[in-house]
């Protein structure tokens, strides 16, 4: 299964609202987040059906009412958008393992996992994810 595009900024607010909250319903996730941004209640549906289109969210419904609950898993994302800006943006061959705790994000447990994540990536790239570069340098 091919992994899902890394989410937008507009459609990582609607994710992390679905990660601490779980399912929601279209208008919850707006009164949750799109307001917040300034967005029309269209602007969040719109948003949430580019969502679908990339995998990124799913639908079902409850009560009759559409819901929306993320496809997306929180440390797999966060750990590829991070892996992506300091390889791409910031030229770091692993990033440090401490960057990534300490906030209100993730658990403990989320954050092992995540470190996990990110010393896989950093052994395939030929580095140690504490130290950089195995040579050293």
């Amino acid at each position: 299964m091919r992994d899902a595009p890394a989410p937008s900024p507009t459609e990582l607010a609607l994710l992390k609202r679905l990660w601490a909250a779980g399912e929601q319903s279209a208008r919850e996730l707006h009164d949750g987040a799109g307001a917040a941004l300034g967005w029309t209640f269209s602007s969040t549906r719109r948003t949430l059906d580019r969502m679908i289109e990339k995998g990124l969210v799913a639908t079902r419904e409850r009560h009759g009412v559409k819901v929306y609950a993320s496809a997306a898993p929180k440390v797999a994302t966060l750990a590829g958008m991070a892996r992506d800006f300091l390889t791409r943006v910031m030229e770091v061959d692993a990033p440090p393992v401490a960057a990534f705790t300490g906030g209100s994000l993730l658990s403990d447990e989320e954050a092992a996992e995540l470190e996990r994540l990110l010393a896989d990536a950093g052994a395939d790239a030929g580095t140690n994810v504490e130290t950089g570069p195995e040579d050293g340098q």
